[in-house]
């Protein structure tokens, strides 16, 4: 069995949830084996890898629109956790998105002096989307340091929650503007106006990577590469596509999503990933073996997908069964 790296996985810190009433209250909604799972960073996590034979956990806060110091205990609580268990565990930095000066020093801090390998930010900042050039200092200092920024959706705030609302149960509504449809359109959405701002143009170099089979972009990549081409940038968005994003398969356990992301990315940025603790990692473990089956990915692409990629990406190593 060759190892396997997973990188859209999370936990809560303590110290958020004592900060943080927003925090709390997104926290509420988890089942109670669930936000147990969030809270523990050490002997049961570490036994979940193992059920699932994850040899890399990348691991990343929940969402949240924090202050730095509050940012700064999460990503503390997670480097204390990394140091006893280095072979397993590394991070991914919370950041202050609503502060971007203090966001990229905080990035500074958690890759340099930390050991973290980037950064995970919500989706938008209570509707706002990092178009605007003021969040762009985050983004310079990841293209500066070489690590990857992971956007992943959030919740809607209260004037993108009407948007879902209609004619059935307010819990209907919550589910569309969320996990049921929402967070994978909005970060899609996302992607293209961070193309269409042109800071793609401006950070050539720059590395993001999306969750859940590439939140419905691969889907409507020939349509949306064609329009834009209309709007003026330099690269075309398919060069961004091809050359700037990476994609997970977190929480998406889905055959036909995977062969449709597998039509339009090369499979060298195509990540293996698990959602821990929403999805179990022996969920992630039976999807491997039904790719296995279906021949959709098999030899030497299995091992860039399990790990090689993540490995390169990430500028990380994990050890094999045999020592290597």
């Amino acid at each position: 069995m060759h190892p396997l790296i997973t990188l859209e996985e999370h936990f809560v810190s303590p110290n958020v949830s004592a900060a943080s009433a927003e925090a709390r209250a997104h926290y509420a909604n988890f089942p109670p084996h669930i936000l147990s799972k969030l809270e523990c960073l050490g002997s049961e996590r570490i036994a979940d890898l193992d059920k699932g034979n994850v040899s890399l956990q990348v691991i990343s806060h929940g969402p949240g629109n924090l202050s730095a110091p509050i940012c700064t205990a999460a990503n503390n609580d997670l480097a204390a956790a990394i140091a006893q268990h280095p072979a397993r565990l590394a991070g991914f930095a919370m950041l202050p998105m609503s502060e971007p000066p203090a966001a990229a020093l905080e990035l500074e801090r958690c890759v340099r002096d930390l050991g973290f390998l980037g950064a995970l930010v919500d989706n938008h900042l209570d509707g706002q989307f990092y178009d605007d050039e003021r969040f762009w200092p985050v983004f310079a200092k990841a293209h500066l340091l070489d690590v990857p920024i992971y956007i992943h959706p959030t919740f809607a705030s209260s004037a993108m929650l009407d948007h879902y609302k209609g004619n059935y149960d307010d819990s209907v509504a919550l589910a569309l503007s969320a996990y049921g449809w929402s967070w994978h359109a909005e970060t899609a959405l996302h992607i293209l106006r961070l193309y269409a701002s042109g800071l793609f143009d401006r950070l050539p170099g720059l590395k993001v990577i999306i969750g859940h089979m590439g939140e419905l972009l691969p889907f409507q990549l020939d349509r949306v590469c064609a329009v834009a081409e209309r709007w003026g940038l330099r690269r075309s968005l398919r060069e961004v596509w091809r050359s700037n994003i990476w994609v997970t398969t977190s929480g998406m356990f889905s055959l036909p999503a995977l062969r449709c992301l597998l039509d339009v990315m090369p499979v060298e940025q195509v990540l293996y990933s698990v959602d821990y603790p929403f999805s179990g990692n022996e969920r992630g473990l039976e999807f491997l073996e039904q790719i296995r089956r279906s021949g959709l990915i098999g030899g030497e692409e299995m091992e860039l997908f399990a790990y090689r990629n993540a490995e390169r990406l990430l500028g990380v190593r994990v050890r094999h069964e045999d020592g290597r």
